[in-house]
């Protein structure tokens, strides 16, 4: 039977566990938090019969009994159904867009498909790890106003436009940026812990940089110097 005040949330990033100890833990019911895959089971999530069960940037593939037995809430930093899919804020940033909304959608087999029960902006400003800083803050309130309203979720509507996840060797700085505010944009959307940074191969070294400055003729940016070999 589901214990209409129990909830679990499910995540990995620092910003996300952040917000799960300071803002989430301490609301009115009983939380529990999942921070390694392995402990996310069928059986573990039954055990506690969940009212709702979310994952703010959660990684690994959800098992199909969990999402078919519970609610389960996913949050997703596109409009959906626009951005379905991997990498969303590098997708949106490489595309040129300077805002975006977060929309809170019930997690189904068809990936970020599910029905949307809240939409937030979110600006896309600045380096990837401030705006996933800024992502976790927003998704905590979406949390606490779900768990006290409990929304009625709404079907997406639209074309679905689906990005593909980005891999490592995209993040290379290569002759297809043009120009300085492409760099820039290059270099901040990949400037967050555990990303793989934006980077340029001389000779047998590899040149990677973070915490980009935009100025008005220049971008001025912290570099790494590695070997090739140290990747």
């Amino acid at each position: 039977m589901e214990n209409r005040n129990t909830y679990v949330v499910a995540t990995i990033r620092p910003w996300n566990l952040e917000v799960y100890e300071k803002v989430l833990s301490v609301l009115p019911g009983d939380w529990h938090l999942i921070s390694d895959s392995g402990d996310l089971t069928a059986e573990a999530v039954a055990r506690l019969a969940p009212r709702f069960v979310f994952f703010p940037h959660w990684s690994w593939k959800i098992p199909p009994e969990i999402f078919h037995n519970h609610e389960c809430i996913g949050f997703h930093e596109t409009d959906l159904p626009y951005g379905r899919g991997g990498s969303p804020l590098q997708n949106l940033i490489a595309r040129g867009h300077r805002e975006t909304v977060i929309c809170a959608f019930r997690i189904t087999e068809e990936m970020d498909a599910g029905d949307v029960y809240l939409r937030e902006p979110l600006s896309l400003q600045g380096a990837a790890e401030e705006i996933f800083l800024r992502a976790a803050r927003t998704v905590g309130e979406m949390i606490a106003r779900i768990v006290e309203t409990e929304p009625v979720p709404v079907s997406q509507t639209g074309d679905a436009v689906v990005f593909k996840r980005r891999k490592p060797a995209q993040s290379e700085i290569t002759e297809d940026i043009a120009d300085l505010d492409q760099l820039y944009d290059h270099i901040r959307m990949l400037d967050a812990a555990e990303y793989p940074r934006a980077f340029l191969r001389v000779g047998p070294f590899v040149v990677r940089f973070s915490h980009a400055q935009r100025r008005t003729d220049r971008i001025e940016a912290a570099v790494t110097i590695t070997t090739g070999d140290e990747e």
